[in-house]
């Protein structure tokens, strides 16, 4: 007597016995597979945090300040005549100190204001930081060559340059916070700031024609922006 087995039934002597039971696969056992909604699930972006940027932001103001001072050379002489060719270096090392300082200063109470940041106010930050890092060069430029046209209109090209890349970064800041923010509230239309960028664009032409107008004007908004700007520490001691 022959046997097949075939599909699950076993054949004797050309007629069929029986069916065998195939093998089921077994479910799983403690998987929970949730449902999948039909409508697009909502991604929870982490917020960035402020702080490499503003750490980083820190060691690139000092090391701005560390160039100008390492470009004072040593006068020849030893008499106090040997400083007077310093004299215009000098001068102009002290109105770009002052500059840096108070865009640190500045930069220092903008990011408190802030709750976080964003890739679009971090290359807005990396812009002011380009152009802030060009002021040692102008800097001495200009100390070496005093009330000469070009230096004199380069020093304030930067500025005006650093100047639009702070307004593009504040608003970048302010788009990313919350609806009224602080922030927005605390800068609102940012007149000084209006009126610096107007100083530079009439200080640039003029340096061709007075120089020593133009610089007057860049010393005028320096004097500006040393009085203490309250602003946003009134409206963090508001919200405390």
């Amino acid at each position: 007597m022959i046997a097949v087995e075939l599909l699950g039934l076993t054949w004797i002597g050309g007629q069929p016995l029986r069916a065998q039971s195939m093998p089921t696969a077994t479910p799983a056992v403690g998987i929970d597979f949730p449902p999948i909604p039909n409508q697009r699930r909502k991604v929870a972006y982490l917020k960035m945090t402020k702080g490499r940027m503003e750490a980083f932001s820190d060691g690139v103001f000092a090391v701005i300040i560390t160039i100008m001072v390492l470009e004072l050379k040593s006068p020849q002489g030893t008499n106090l005549a040997a400083l007077r060719p310093m004299v215009p270096v000098f001068f102009s090392y002290v109105l770009s100190f002052i500059y840096v300082g108070i865009y640190w200063n500045n930069h220092h109470h903008l990011l408190q204001a802030a709750q976080h940041v964003a890739g679009a106010v971090l290359w807005a930050n990396l812009h002011l930081l380009f152009w802030l890092s060009l002021i040692p060069f102008a800097t001495m430029w200009m100390g070496e060559n005093p009330l000469s046209p070009w230096p004199v209109a380069l020093y304030g090209v930067v500025l005006l340059m650093a100047g639009l890349a702070y307004f593009v970064l504040t608003k970048e800041l302010i788009a990313h916070q919350r609806a009224g923010s602080m922030l927005a509230i605390s800068i609102g239309r940012d007149r000084k700031g209006a009126q610096s960028i107007l100083a530079y664009l009439v200080a640039i032409p003029l340096a061709f024609v007075r120089p020593w107008i133009a610089s007057a004007f860049y010393v005028s908004v320096a004097l500006m922006w040393l009085i203490p700007d309250r602003r946003i520490e009134r409206a963090l001691g508001n919200s405390e």
